[in-house]
């Protein structure tokens, strides 16, 4: 085989391992992507639940409230 064919082997060799290489740190960025991303919706979830609308309590509060207005509305 002449030297020509062996320095294309060598310079195709290289660059598939450089382009593995540069594919393989994009896989693990991307799985610490995908961890950061599951943390984060976690972390949104919990503020939904901690920020809730008040709809959801207010017929019982304002039942119990309705003495105090009756009241309020005698005087």
């Amino acid at each position: 085989m002449p030297a020509v064919a062996w320095v294309t082997l060598v310079i195709t060799t290289l660059i598939v391992a450089a382009a593995a290489l540069g594919l393989l740190r994009v896989i693990f960025h991307l799985r610490a992507v995908r961890q950061t991303l599951g943390d984060v919706i976690g972390g949104v979830a919990v503020v939904a639940d901690r920020t809730r609308t008040v709809p959801e309590v207010l017929p019982s509060v304002n039942a119990e409230l309705k003495p105090v207005r009756d009241f309020c509305e005698t005087v």
